[in-house]
Order: C-alpha cells, then sequence, then structure tokens
C-alpha cells in the first residue's frame, strides 16, 4: 500500500504544480507574456496616441474657424501653459505647440512635455483635409514619443451613424521608450468618429468618440501582439479620463486570446480581461 500511497502523493503535487503553474502564467504581471502587462503597456500607448489626435483636431478646427472668420469661437483644450507658433507657407499651414520641459497638464491630468509639429493645407474647402503631424523631445507621462502620424479628416455617413458627421482615419508609425528604458513600436490604422457634438463646433466638452480599427506592438527584444477592435470603443469627452467607457478589443499573441472589455459606459480605469476562460479584473494606470 505504501508504494501505491507515495504515487498518489507524487501524482497530486505535479498536478498542483502545473495548475499553480498555468494561472501564474495567465496573471503574473511582470512576464512579457502576461495578458495583464500587454493590456498595461498597450493602455499607455493608446492614451498618448489619443490625447495626441484629440489636440491635433482641435488644432485644425481651430485655425479653419479662424480662416473662415466664422463668428463661433472653439476652444481651445490646450492647457496654459502651452504656447503654439503657426507658420503659412505656400499654402501649408504649419504650427508648433510646445509644452516647455517642465511639463504641462491636461484636463485628465495627463502630463505632457516637449514639442508636437502639425501641419496640414490652408485650403479647407477640400472634401478631405490631412493633418500630419511629428515630435521633438515629446514626453507623455513621462514616456518618450517618436514618430509620425496622419490624420485624414472627412465628413461622411457611415454604418456607425447615418447623420454626417466628421469622421477621422488615423494611420500611426510610432516609437514609444518607457521611463524603465523598454521599448515598443505600434504601427496600426483606427476610425475615430465624431458621433455627438459636431453640431456644437464651439463645445469642445460635449464630444463623444466612436472607435474602430487594429494595431501591432512590438517590444525591442521581439515580442508582438496584435488588438483588434471588435465593438467600437466609446469615449467620452466629459469623463476627463483617457480611456474607454466601454466597447472591447481583441488581443492576440503566439496564438492566445484575451479579450479586454471596457464595460458598459462608467467613467472608470477598470477592464475585464478573459484568457482561457479565465476573467480577470484590472485597473488601468496612467
Amino acid at each position: 500500500m505504501k508504494p501505491k500511497k507515495t504515487f498518489i502523493a507524487s501524482f497530486l503535487a505535479i498536478t498542483f504544480f502545473i495548475s499553480c503553474d498555468s494561472t501564474d502564467k495567465i496573471n503574473d504581471d511582470n512576464t512579457a507574456t502576461s495578458p495583464k502587462d500587454q493590456i498595461a503597456t498597450d493602455s499607455k500607448i493608446d492614451a498618448s496616441i489619443d490625447d495626441v489626435t484629440n489636440i491635433a483636431e482641435n488644432q485644425f478646427s481651430i485655425k479653419q474657424n479662424t480662416t473662415s472668420k466664422s463668428s463661433t469661437q472653439i476652444k481651445s483644450i490646450l492647457p496654459a501653459c502651452a504656447t503654439t507658433t503657426w507658420t503659412l507657407a505656400n499654402g501649408t499651414f504649419t504650427g508648433t505647440i510646445d509644452f516647455g520641459t517642465q511639463g504641462c497638464t491636461l484636463q485628465n491630468e495627463n502630463v505632457l512635455k516637449g514639442k508636437i509639429i502639425l501641419s496640414f493645407s490652408g485650403n479647407f474647402t477640400t472634401p478631405e483635409q490631412t493633418i500630419s503631424y511629428t515630435f521633438d523631445g515629446f514626453y507623455h507621462n513621462g514616456t518618450k514619443i517618436q514618430g509620425n502620424k496622419t490624420i485624414t479628416r472627412s465628413l461622411k455617413s457611415t454604418e456607425l451613424l447615418a447623420t454626417v458627421h466628421p469622421v477621422f482615419t488615423c494611420t500611426t508609425d510610432m516609437t514609444v521608450t518607457f521611463e524603465d528604458g523598454s521599448i515598443y513600436t505600434r504601427t496600426g490604422n483606427r476610425v475615430r468618429e465624431l458621433i455627438e457634438g459636431y453640431d456644437t463646433i464651439g463645445d469642445w466638452d460635449d464630444n463623444v468618440y466612436l472607435v474602430t480599427g487594429n494595431e501591432n506592438t512590438s517590444k525591442a527584444s521581439g515580442d508582438t501582439w496584435s488588438s483588434t477592435i471588435k465593438t467600437p470603443l466609446r469615449y467620452v469627452t466629459t469623463c476627463r479620463k483617457p480611456f474607454p467607457v466601454s466597447g472591447t478589443v481583441l488581443k492576440i499573441k503566439n496564438g492566445v486570446e484575451t479579450l479586454v472589455d471596457y464595460g458598459n459606459g462608467e467613467c472608470d480605469n477598470l477592464v475585464n480581461a478573459t484568457t482561457a476562460n479565465v476573467t480577470i479584473t484590472i485597473e488601468l494606470k496612467r
């Protein structure tokens, strides 16, 4: 009987070890393969892209409105410590937004340093306008952002909203360096649709966006994963948070799928992530 008991004990120990090891792979915060690590990284990159995109759209709208000599003034979302300089040459506006070296805090409490350089045509009568921007010593919450992005702005009807509304198609190719020295690249395409607030151009605070698209994120070490928005992400400006209030994103790495659910509309920083039928709640950080 003793050998049999020894065998059973050994089997249970091995089973327990495998079970714990499997759980650790799903929940370990410190491994590059952890879904939680991927979600945290993507969230910080997403927040930087979203802030810069909002700034670019806002500054474009202000310049367009000023050029048309409209009596309606558009509110700037820039903090008072940011300075802007514009030039017009050969029909192209170029604007430098300088947040300084000490940093400027946005309404959503993200801190920006350095410069964003915008450029777009001064012909605002065309059905589509392209906004391009680059960075000069630019940091978002201590994370260095390099690269470029192009936004194509158009007015049209879509499947998400039949009424003609502003649609921004964004192409991204960026390198992100976190404070711990880790480096990531982000490439992809997103479509941002302004579904509420487009009819009150003077008030930026009532804007609501739905975002779709897909992206790839790569770490310098070689780790790569994809992100595909399955249910449109909803961003509400009045939340004053750099996170969606609802929507889902499917992340895939090495064949392992994780579905990230941003909730049902609450202005919080919590998401539910499901991997291999195991769901955990994650608190997103800036």
